[in-house]
């Protein structure tokens, strides 16, 4: 592929189409169509084409309840958007297989496009978590430090105490002073 064919699209674009639904990350299928250059109607016919090629860890159908949450998050500006049917939602693997059934040119970039984005996603959550990992880890370091200091200075309050009491003076006593 040569650059003047690349899909040139912010990664912002692409991850604010992007939701969690039923613990996965997933794109609406209205928003693939717009991706893909395709109707969203064409895009249901050809996966309803080639049902076997979209088992359920690549492709659901939303619930109603699912539509409502969504419509509440304003992910959806309303529900006649989706005009009556309930959507589908592609995961990462089904992205990729909707390139092979649309089995157009800019789908095809684009769906590699989108695939970049699901990774880099991907790269951010698990740096996530390694940053919340080593917080986590200073956190209890530093929990241990706060507990020797409080040792320390209650050692030191008992020394100054000790301090703090009148000593007997040794040696001679003058006249007069």
């Amino acid at each position: 592929m040569n650059q003047t064919n690349a899909v040139v699209i912010p990664d912002e674009v692409v991850m604010n189409k992007i939701y969690v639904i039923r613990d996965q990350k997933v794109m609406l299928d209205r928003d693939l169509a717009e991706l893909y250059g395709v109707k969203a109607i064409r895009l249901r016919e050809q996966v309803k084409r080639n049902k076997e090629r979209f088992p359920e860890n690549f492709m659901m159908q939303l619930t109603e309840e699912e539509v409502e949450c969504m419509v509440s998050q304003n992910a959806i500006p309303s529900k006649q958007v989706l005009g009556g049917a309930l959507p589908y939602v592609f995961t990462e693997h089904g992205v990729l297989m909707l390139s092979n059934v649309l089995k157009n040119e800019k789908a095809i970039q684009m769906s590699i496009r989108i695939i970049e984005v699901f990774v880099k996603l991907r790269e951010i959550i698990l740096l996530h978590k390694d940053v919340s990992l080593l917080v986590e880890q200073v956190e209890k370091k530093l929990s241990k430090q706060d507990e020797k200091i409080k040792v320390l200075f209650t050692y030191l309050s008992k020394f100054i105490e000790k301090e703090d009491k009148p000593r007997s003076e040794i040696g001679f006593k003058r006249k007069g002073k």
